[in-house]
């Protein structure tokens, strides 16, 4: 009986601290200006970004978030050319569309189309976004396709009211560790027309 306390003693321990550390641990975060807040969303400007992006011919989060995450993941881990190890940012994008969707690893700030390793894997594409206006609404616990497809509503209606223009598709931010239970944060944004 004894024993049996002390190692959940240990595993919560364990569990606790590795909370902690994702909570507190400092991952490079993609900048972007708030322009102006609103009671259920956000306009944000981003400045160009050089991202790492895989395409895949799949309809939903779940069939996007494993797969893409892996061979992403393996390109930063050292499967490129370099043998380079990159550091993981945060967020992770996902355009999740009836066509072809897309998983999207920003690249840390010192990294551009010219220095960064060229990936093993040819499906793997290193791309530079474009700077852009973005309308953002935050949600947090564990993503699925039911709460992006919430979310999205969400925003749309939260423009439509406040007689924003959109454009282009509801995009997922995620900014979390996978094993992360505590202090979740998932974004949905769309790119709006923004001139003031």
């Amino acid at each position: 009986m004894k024993l049996t306390l002390i190692v959940i003693a240990i595993i919560a321990g364990v569990f606790i601290l590795s909370q902690i550390y994702f909570i507190m641990a400092k991952t490079e975060t993609q900048p972007y200006k708030i322009i102006k807040s609103e009671k259920k969303f956000e306009i944000r400007k981003y400045p160009a970004a050089t991202m790492a992006t895989i395409s895949m011919d799949v309809k939903t989060y779940k069939e996007l978030s494993s797969p893409g995450f892996s061979k992403l993941a393996s390109y930063i881990f050292g499967s490129n050319e370099g043998k380079k190890k990159i550091a993981m940012t945060s967020p992770v994008h996902m355009d999740i569309n009836d066509s072809m969707s897309s998983m999207s690893f920003v690249m840390p700030a010192d990294y551009n189309l010219d220095n960064l390793p060229k990936p093993n894997d040819s499906t793997i594409r290193l791309e530079k976004s474009e700077d852009q206006y973005v309308a953002a609404i935050q949600f947090g616990g564990f993503a699925n396709d039911e709460e992006i497809k919430k979310y999205a509503s969400k925003l749309e209606e939260a423009l439509k009211e406040s007689d924003i223009i959109y454009y282009g598709n509801f995009r997922f931010l995620g900014y979390n560790a996978p094993f992360q239970l505590l202090g979740r944060r998932n974004e949905i944004i769309v790119n709006i027309q923004w001139n003031q």
